[in-house]
Parts: C-alpha cells; structure tokens; sequence
C-alpha cells in the first residue's frame, strides 16, 4: 500500500463520536467520557480521505507528534456517527418525476416550489380535468398528453380506471403514474397512443370482468411499454443531471453520504451513469453512489455481454461510483397494494401481481449472476414472494454453493417468522422499509392487507431474534415516506402508527441495533462494510455530524435529532455545498 498523505491531517474534534465498532465504541479507552474541553474531547483524526485515528487528543498523540496537523473545532459540542447509508433509493428517477404534473396525497417538492397534496380520488379527478381542459396542441394538431406523477390509491380512496378517465375527456390523452411507479393509469386516447387494445398478450395490462382493458398498466414490463409516448415529456433536456443534483442535496441534509441507485437502466445505463459522474465532478452531488442494474433492462440491453459490460463499467468506476450487484423486482409495491399475498389474501380478494419475469424463470435468470460472484438484490414485498424468494435461494445454494453470498431480499414488508428463520439459515439478509410501520400499516390493515399483516409489517425483531443481518432504507421517493434514517431508526425502535399506537411491539429493537442497520450494517448489506459503515482507523472518514445524542434523547424523538452536516472522505460537505 502506498505510504499515506498526511499533507491534509485533520483533527476533528465533537463532544461524543459513536463509532459503531463494537470493540472500540468510542475510540481509545482514554477517552474517559469527560467534558468536551481540548484535553478531553473525542475526536477523529483524518487524513488523505480516510480515518487515521479516532479517541482523543491525547490518546492519539502518537500520531500528531510526527506528523504536521489541524485541529478543527467545528463539530465541537455536536456529536459525530459514520456516516448515514441508504442501501435502496431512486434519486434520479425521483427526481424526474418531481417535473411532472403533481397528483400525489402530500405536499411535495418541485423544481417550482412546493406543491400541495391532493386529499382524494375526488380532488385528483377535478386536477386532472384542469389539466386536460389547458392543455395544448402538439405539431400534428393534436391534444398534447397530461402527465401526472404520484396518485396513491390507499390514501387517495381507491384506484382509478379508464372509464373514470374517460369521463374527464375521451380526446384528450391522459397519464397517471402512481407514487410507488407501479402503475401507470391511463384512458382511452392514451391507450391507444400506447398501442395496445382487448386482443394484446401482455404481462401487467389490467382488465375489467369482461375482458376489456381497464386503464392499468401493472409492473415494469407494462409500465415501461406505458412511458414510451410520454417520454419527451417525462425525459426532457437535461432532466437526469437536475434530478441527480436536486436529490442529492435532499439525501445530504438527511445525513446520507452513500446510497445506491436500484434501479440502474430504467431509462439509459450510459445516461445515468454520465449524469452522476458529472454531477460527482462538479462537487454538486456529495455522495458515494452504487449503480444496481435491473436485469431485464441489463439482459435486454446487452444479452450475452452483459456480465462484460458489468465488468467494463466497474473498471471505470471509483470510491464515489461504482456498479454494484444485480436487481430483480418479483412482485408490485406495499403502497399501491400489488404485491402477492398469501392465505388469506387481501380482504376484496385482489391478487396483485409477479414481476415481469415468471417465477417459473427466476432461478435460470439469476444463476449467471450468482455463478459469477455477483451479489443479488431480490425485491419481495409479499409473503408469497418471500417464500419464492427463499426457494429459489434454496436452490441457487444446493446446485451451486456459495459462501458469504450476502443474498439480499429487498423491502421483506410482509411476512413471518419462520421466514425470517429461513433467511438466516440459508445466509440471506433484509433490507427493510420500516417507515411503513408509521406512514401506511394502519391505512392498509382498513385498505388491503387486513390487521394482522399489517401491524406486523417489517419484521425486524424476528429478524433479529433469527441472526439474520438486516439494513434499513428509504425507497425514496418512489414511496409516500420521507428520506430520514433517523427516522427509520426511531419508526424501528418504537413502532408507533399514524395514531400513536404501538403495533406489533415484539418486531421493535434498540436503539443500538436501528443505528447499526443505518450504518455498519447497511454497509454491510451492501458488502462495504469493510470500508464503510463505522469509524475505524483505515476506512473511508465518511461523517455523520448531529446535534443531539442519538443515545441519549428520548428514542421517540430520534427522526427529530439536527443533521448539522455530513463529512465525505474527510471534507465537510458544507464546503463542497457552496
């Protein structure tokens, strides 16, 4: 290893430093937990982008005797974690969206300013008919297309359909994407714009009792075909870049200095990579960035040289970007309640729906990637797909057994404990959306999956309790939730509904533990742990600065703790913002 820089040694001083390794919680046994003067504070010591020592000033003499140094007091009194992960996000997608007409049940950003929400089916329908009724006409004269953003039929009292549509305009092409882009609704002129009617064989397309198109377009495969007459509108110029720059900014100030895409291809893989460089080389996107193709994008694109191009752009890549892993979608969304449940199913008997893959041909699609050492992120909401889930894992370790695997089902909304026994036993992690304990079990127990599933949504004791390594992430913003993992820990630790209401109070865990799966844990969900995820002398010095203790407020008030600012391979992040 080459002999380190120590040109830039930075002393950061703050009154605690948790540092998420267990044997070092608080750095050198010097510390001595006295006041956070010069003598007594902990500290963290930097240099060339990575942590050099962490303790005091005095405990890490040994260092700043040889070695020229700054003493920078300006996390003094704050108090210093690793760096936030996120593990499953969409910034750039999300971003997109937030240029389309709005539609969605909360307040949200724009690139205008803040846009109300909408309270019901009611609203949307009047929203959409303002919309329909302003709209121009393109160059071949006709109606140009409304595209909307961010329906959510839970909240929003009941899914639209093509007959409701069609009562707000039969010429004018109208396009609902749901929040959770799981569904795209549309009417007539838009299906027809799309190209498909009654006689089309097509995985996802909707239909009413008697066979007729219904409006819905369910899952990727269908959304995807969905996107392509509203594309210019959806993918301006220039979109990709402000979308990547806008989120960004909002995963920074909620603590995150590193994330994945998990959907990587959805609209271009050379795309989406050059905007995040680019955004990464104009000091505009203060985060480490994995890419996790989705494979029927991947396959689509590349076939047999898939793997090669995974390859080439790994080479390319660097600390703050980098492929990572594959992804896999095999049910619908918790939000827009298309997933796959098992006995007793939802309460008005819906089914949801697979991925566009059958399940019949996951095992074959995944084996190249598993046979090449390449990490799989399978996305299960449903406890059906769950169990589909681990048999295929089941499988892929029988035929071809693997060691440290780290096969990871992503969200695990819905399911029991002897699954997460399961999962344990067959070396598989969760990584869990737990913010839908707060913003949506209550809504789904009246509108979907009945009580019992839903208080128990994310299981995360039982994971526990199975030794089972779990993260927690956001999904964000392509689910009606913020980006907080503060929050994520607090909804995990105490398990309060929108009422306040405890609701499965075994699947709660400590405080300790919700930190880990936002940090160390999570990195190791994403097998960086070796380099990310606690502050330990040799890993990358990625930051997390608050206000408050996590360890020491109320844990009902951890989503409220002051993000101060994040520090990214040894600079505060502050500096690169301006």
């Amino acid at each position: 290893m080459a002999a380190p820089d120590w040109s830039d040694l930075t002393v950061y001083t703050a009154a605690r430093v948790h540092t998420m390794d267990p044997g070092r919680p608080h750095g050198s046994a010097s510390a001595g937990g006295g006041p956070p003067d010069r003598a007594g504070a902990m500290a963290v010591a930097v240099a060339g982008g990575r942590i050099v020592s962490v303790g005091t000033l005095d405990s890490m003499a040994p260092w700043l005797r040889r070695h020229a140094h700054t003493i920078d007091d300006r996390y003094a009194g704050r108090v210093l974690l690793p760096g936030f992960i996120d593990p499953h996000t969409h910034l750039r997608m999300s971003g997109t969206f937030m240029g389309l007409n709005y539609v969605g049940p909360i307040d949200s950003a724009s690139p205008t300013g803040v846009r109300a929400g909408l309270p019901d089916r009611d609203a949307v329908l009047n929203q959409l008919r303002s919309l329909a009724a302003e709209t121009g006409t393109g160059p071949d004269g006709r109606p140009r297309p409304v595209t909307t953003w961010g329906y959510d039929p839970a909240s929003q009292k009941g899914h639209l359909d093509r007959d409701m549509l069609d009562a707000i305009s039969d010429t004018v092409p109208l396009w609902v994407c749901s929040y959770a882009p799981h569904i795209v609704y549309a009417n007539t002129p838009m299906i027809e714009l799309i190209g498909v009617d009654d006689t089309t064989d097509l995985h996802g397309l909707g239909r009413y009792p008697d066979g007729r198109l219904n409006g819905w377009f369910i899952e990727t495969g269908a959304v995807g075909l969905a996107f392509k007459p509203v594309a210019a509108d959806v993918y301006r110029p220039g979109f990709g870049r402000e979308a990547v720059d806008r989120m960004g900014a909002v995963a920074r100030a909620a603590g995150v200095t590193t994330t994945t895409d998990m959907v990587w291809g959805f609209e271009s893989f050379d795309g989406e990579w050059a905007d995040h460089r680019a955004a990464i080389d104009a000091g505009t996107f203060p985060l480490r960035m994995l890419m996790v193709p989705f494979e029927p994008r991947l396959r689509r694109a590349y076939g047999r040289d898939m793997l090669d191009y995974l390859a080439a752009k790994r080479a390319e890549g660097d600390d703050r970007l980098t492929t990572h892993g594959v992804k896999y979608v095999n049910d619908g969304s918790y939000p827009s309640m298309t997933l796959r449940l098992g006995f007793p199913g939802y309460l008005d008997g819906d089914e949801g729906l697979t991925g566009e893959i059958p399940w019949d041909e996951i095992y074959e699609r995944m084996l190249p990637f598993w046979t090449a050492g390449i990490q799989i992120h399978s996305h299960a909401n449903g406890d059906e797909t769950v169990d589909m889930t681990l048999d295929v894992l089941q499988r892929l370790l029988h035929d071809h057994p693997r060691f440290d695997h780290r096969f990871v089902i992503e969200h695990y909304c819905l399911s029991t404990p002897a699954q997460a026994r399961r999962l344990a036993a067959l070396g598989g992690m969760a990584s869990v959306n737990a913010y839908f304990v707060r913003y949506r079990a209550q809504m789904h127990a009246e509108a979907g999956f009945g009580p019992d599933r839903s208080e128990a949504t994310a299981r995360l004791g039982s994971l526990e309790r199975a030794g089972a390594a779990f993260a927690l992430h956001s999904d964000f913003n392509l689910v009606v939730t913020p980006l907080s993992p503060l929050l994520a820990a607090e909804i995990a630790v105490t398990r309060t509904g929108a009422d306040g209401a405890v609701l499965a109070p075994g699947e709660r865990i400590s405080v300790d533990r919700a930190l880990r799966a936002i940090t160390v844990d999570a990195a190791h969900i994403l097998r960086r742990d070796d380099r990310l995820g606690s502050i330990e002398a040799g890993k990358l010095a990625d930051l997390t600065v608050l206000a408050d203790d996590p360890y020491e407020v109320d844990p009902t008030r951890l989503g409220s703790i002051e993000v101060v600012d994040t520090v990214l391979g040894g600079t505060p992040t502050s500096q690169l913002a301006r």
